[in-house]
């Protein structure tokens, strides 16, 4: 990247089947992540899903964003062979944004998961999923929140000693909380970064590359001091 422009951060879409707002299958982004990236001193660009473009797309951008959405990988990507009765997919979507992660990887670019972002990234980098947390964790926060996305749903601990503790300090953080999914392992070359009160792992981050990060919480709502700072540090690392 040129020292005089800023750094362009590619931030993958939702998509929808007909009904609603076309007739025809289309994409979705809500604008608050737009909106954090660009406050955070970068150009954010939606990215599509066609993996046989993931290359292309990612010698223009230098960064990428894996965001959020309501569905979840596919077990079979982590090797579980049965398939819990909420799982939902959106096969087209996790083709593209894994050839884009494991791209991004590939180049030591620097990636932010959120969400199922973060849940992909672990898969990604080799870890699994736990696939419904009430069935797994006994006891468990109600990570869907019953309040809104806006505000805190619990708090997190930080891990010490990562690169999200060097991020947002020691915490602990306030983060909202829209997931019934978590990961289970982070994989081999990743560790865990942070935790919910119940044990649930809220936050991965590779050991293996200078910044690729995931937060299973959605910080473009800007709710915790700590969610600037890790928008402020995606774009430093673009610099570097």
């Amino acid at each position: 990247m040129t020292a005089h422009r800023l750094p362009l951060i590619g931030v993958t879409l939702d998509v929808e089947q007909p009904g609603g707002y076309s007739k025809y299958p289309w994409y979705a982004l809500r604008t608050n992540y737009a909106e954090a990236i660009a406050a955070a001193g970068a150009v954010p660009v939606a990215l599509p899903h066609l993996p046989a473009l993931a290359a292309d797309l990612l010698a223009r951008i230098d960064a990428l964003v894996v965001t959020g959405g309501s569905f979840d990988v596919d077990p079979a990507l982590y090797g579980d062979a049965a398939r819990h009765d909420s799982v939902t997919l959106k096969e087209g979507r996790t083709a593209a944004e894994l050839a884009l992660l494991r791209g991004a990887l590939d180049r030591d670019m620097p990636v932010l998961g959120i969400c199922g972002g973060e849940q992909l990234l672990a898969v990604a980098l080799g870890g699994t999923l736990i696939q419904h947390i009430p069935d797994a964790i006994p006891d468990a926060l109600p990570h869907e929140q019953p309040n809104p996305r806006h505000e805190p749903g619990h708090a997190v601990a930080i891990t010490p000693g990562t690169l999200l503790a060097r991020i947002v300090g020691a915490g602990p953080m306030q983060v909202n909380s829209s997931h019934h999914q978590a990961v289970r392992h982070p994989g081999a070359g990743a560790v865990v970064n942070a935790t919910a009160p119940d044990g649930v792992i809220e936050g991965v981050e590779s050991t293996r590359h200078r910044f690729a990060l995931g937060v299973q919480w959605h910080p473009e709502f800007l709710i915790d001091p700590g969610d600037v700072r890790l928008f402020a540090a995606l774009i430093a690392a673009c610099r570097r």
